[in-house]
């Protein structure tokens, strides 16, 4: 087992941070997370292309759309959603330009991006070559505009990770983006709304990106 991990290169994923946060702040949150996956995967993030108005705040809040003006809320079925198209071609655009990427990782709204990629991956659109996805507290966009998304079921290989005690996005939403997938991996956690790396979740995302690991050369 020593020599064959010796053999393989570090898989690559492209994170897509949570609504408000940016990629700066997503590196931060994440730091127990890739220090857990250090040697079998590299985190590059990414910042969305909208920033979110408001509050005076210089700390470059972002988001991938806007269910409403200038505002997000998960649970809302928006009726004029805002922004999707421009988030998907950063993202088709990071891919192209920073790749190759093997998988993508996405957390909370970036999560429900991320799995909107994979649908268009798997509808066989191009500019998505990644082979697989970690969504952590994703939910499906209750938007009658992004319906289409979900119409198929989307056969990409993805891990759902789902914070049983997540006030922010509820567990139910990340349970329903799952059985949006064909043969999804659920991964629970007692916690709520973060990118959980204790010992059991290490053990979840190693073993779920054990599957995808390319030997040296590859």
């Amino acid at each position: 087992a020593g020599a064959m991990s010796e053999q393989r290169r570090p898989l690559r994923l492209l994170g897509l941070h949570g609504y408000r946060q940016n990629e700066r702040r997503f590196r931060e949150r994440t730091g127990a997370l890739r220090k857990a996956l250090r040697g079998r995967a590299e985190l590059v993030t990414l910042s969305a292309p909208h920033r979110v108005p408001g509050d005076g705040d210089d700390d470059d809040p972002r988001a991938w759309w806007f269910s409403g003006p200038g505002s997000f809320e998960a649970r809302e079925a928006a009726a004029a959603p805002r922004g999707l198209d421009e988030s998907l071609s950063a993202v088709a655009a990071a891919l192209a330009e920073h790749g190759p990427f093997d998988g993508l990782l996405g957390f909370s709204q970036g999560a429900a991006l991320a799995a909107m990629a994979c649908a268009l991956r798997a509808a066989g659109d191009g500019r998505f070559p990644v082979a697989f996805a970690v969504l952590v507290a994703g939910f499906a966009s209750r938007a009658p505009a992004h319906a289409a998304f979900y119409r198929q079921p989307i056969a990409l290989p993805t891990l759902h990770v789902v914070g049983r005690a997540d006030a922010v996005i509820a567990p139910r939403l990340s349970w329903e983006l799952a059985r949006c997938f064909v043969e999804p991996v659920v991964l629970e956690h007692p916690g709520g709304h973060f990118v959980p790396a204790a010992a059991a979740q290490k053990k979840g995302y190693l073993d779920f990106l054990e599957r995808f690991q390319p030997a040296q050369g590859q």
